[in-house]
């Protein structure tokens, strides 16, 4: 017994040292003459992701989870790192938002003026995993492989069939026309006005999108359309060559080939973007002048959501106030950019950010970049920025509120068969009972309490915007707007990439090659190991098996925890 003691002890000691020695600060890895910067172009993109000590000790392999960050600064280090020859993307199904794809894609091509070679190859690219290679200088396919090519489309789930079997009715207060995240539970179908916006900002988004990948493949957009119109993802391989979609058909041990000779080097040696990155650059850096680049991605919560579908990347109201404070008074950050991914959440804590976004703006210079989405408390959070860069396919605006209160009394009385009574001092002493669903006088009280929400939210915008609130008010009503349509009216000072967003906050700031770091700052390897749950592995899995459903399916899931008056993108828009 006293030696099982000994021997467990000792296990927990190399367990934990071994955590410690991965965890800490690691250097790059010294990369090899003729390396080639391998990107994967599989799994999910994300803003940014923090690496799980467990699954280096146990080897569970991340590449499910990219980061966009990580991604962007290993291409920038690749361009100028003379051990590294060129690019290969391998292609795969990528799960990502297409500002996010076509972000990495310009990263691609401004690669490509070092002169160094870039080449893609797949045994199947799903549409943005295509999209990126397209700035590749050659596209090659496996012959037995596929390109699934289709457009976009927005496919948004309706539970309200489904509600009415199980006896519950949502309850709903709203603002904006356009504001529409209520009716997959009161309708089975798009209204009008919803359907007129999916429609203008899939057309816009297919717009860019096409116009890149024709361009790229030197094919007229006209006819690139019927092609694909010709369902590409069931077309021979052969097909694909003979419409110039992609170079060549090769195996792998064909590619293989063609990388040693491209290198001119006897055996192909790969180097992955966390190779050419440093950890102790960035912790050296926190210690003088840079720019701090601020990541909110994820739903605007008040807390943390502990159970049930949780979320890696939640945007925490206290947490950014908390945050931002800091930022704001560390006099090594010289400016701020908020690199902003979210559909919005809690009007309550997208409030409070905005105060903290204009304390910080009273102390130095805050810039937004746009990600994917920055709708709704996304937007509200961006608004009060001093200057605004998204992507043209950003998903923007959306400035509305809405209220959704699910009404349990059918189910409980008519399906479970369960009685109530209740004795009440005053006429709202039992409001939001389980009996019963609101009455007039409640209900009239709540769409009130929406509707300042909404003039509320209109008001900070017209603020940031330099505009009146019947201006704001004329492109709100919850409207969602790419970041193209949202440049011409007005929402956005400019289109461009991360990196247009860090030099606008430089020349602000009025200062010169300014490094820079990250926030939150990375957790220490004991506290990613304290909240593992947090970030689990499972999540992951769901996300990527449910892919475009994932979203939609946690929001329903979590309704009746959330925060009565929502600033959120007016529906999940399952685009793909």
């Amino acid at each position: 017994m006293t030696g099982l003691v000994v021997m467990g002890f000792f296990a927990l000691f190399l367990f934990f040292a071994m955590l410690g020695s991965i965890s800490t600060a690691k250097s790059a890895r010294v990369v090899e003459k003729h390396s080639i910067l391998k990107i994967e172009l599989t799994g999910t993109l994300s803003e940014r992701i923090e690496e799980n000590p467990l699954a280096e000790v146990f080897g569970i392999d991340q590449l499910q989870q990219q980061g966009l960050n990580t991604l962007l600064s290993a291409l920038n280090k690749a361009a100028t790192d003379n051990n590294i020859d060129g690019i290969y993307l391998e292609g795969g199904t990528l799960a990502a938002d297409y500002a996010s794809a076509q972000e990495l894609r310009k990263a691609i091509v401004d690669f490509k003026k070092s002169k160094k070679f870039v080449i893609a190859y797949g045994e199947q690219f799903s549409q943005l995993a295509y999209y990126i290679a397209t700035a590749a200088d050659t596209v090659l396919l496996n012959p037995s492989g596929m390109v699934d090519l289709h457009g976009i489309a927005s496919e948004p789930i309706f539970y309200k069939e489904l509600l009415d079997k199980v006896g519950v009715k949502m309850q709903v207060f709203r603002v904006g026309t356009y504001k529409s995240a209520v009716e997959p539970f009161i309708a089975t179908e798009m209204s009008p006005a919803n359907r007129e916006q999916i429609t203008s900002f899939c057309t816009d988004i297919w717009s860019f999108i096409g116009q890149d990948i024709a361009a790229a493949r030197k094919i007229d957009t006209t006819r690139l359309n019927q092609i694909i119109n010709d369902y590409v993802l069931l077309a021979d391989a052969k097909d694909l060559v003979e419409n110039h979609l992609v170079d060549g058909l090769l195996y792998a041990d064909q590619l293989r080939d063609r990388l040693r000779a491209l290198t001119t080097h006897d055996k192909v040696v790969f180097a992955s973007p966390s190779d050419l990155l440093s950890d102790t650059d960035e912790l050296s850096a926190r210690s003088s002048a840079h720019i701090a680049i601020y990541y909110a991605e994820g739903e605007i919560v008040d807390q943390r959501t502990t159970s049930g579908f949780s979320n890696t990347s939640e945007i925490v109201g206290s947490d950014v106030v908390k945050d931002l404070d800091e930022l704001a008074n560390d006099d090594n950050v010289k400016a701020v950019v908020l690199r902003v991914n979210s559909p919005g959440g809690s009007a309550y804590a997208s409030e409070q950010m905005w105060r903290a976004v204009q304390v910080l703006r009273e102390k130095k210079p805050v810039v937004v970049s746009m990600g994917g989405l920055a709708a709704s408390g996304g937007y509200y959070l961006s608004c009060g920025a001093d200057y605004i860069i998204s992507e043209p396919t950003t998903l923007t605006g959306s400035i509305g509120i809405f209220g959704l209160i699910p009404d349990v009394s059918g189910l409980l009385t008519e399906k479970i068969g369960l009685h109530f009574d209740v004795v009440k001092t005053h006429e709202a002493s039992d409001m939001g009972a389980m009996r019963r669903g609101f009455n007039a006088g409640e209900s009239a009280a709540l769409q009130a309490y929406v509707e300042r929400g909404y003039g509320l939210f209109l008001s900070r915008v017209a603020e940031g915007r330099k505009k009146s609130t019947q201006q704001i008010d004329s492109i709100a009503q919850g409207r969602v707007w790419t970041g193209h349509q949202a440049l011409s009216i007005g929402l956005v000072d400019k289109l461009g990439t991360l990196a247009d967003a860090v030099a606008e906050a430089t020349r602000r700031a009025k200062m010169e090659n300014l490094a820079t770091v990250g926030y939150p700052a990375a957790k220490s390897w004991i506290e990613k190991l304290a909240n593992v749950s947090e970030n689990s592995f499972l999540e992951n899995q769901l996300r990527a098996a449910l892919g475009i459903y994932y979203r939609p399916l946690r929001f329903a899931y979590s309704i009746e925890g959330r925060d009565m008056l929502q600033a959120r993108l007016p529906f999940e828009p399952n685009v793909r």
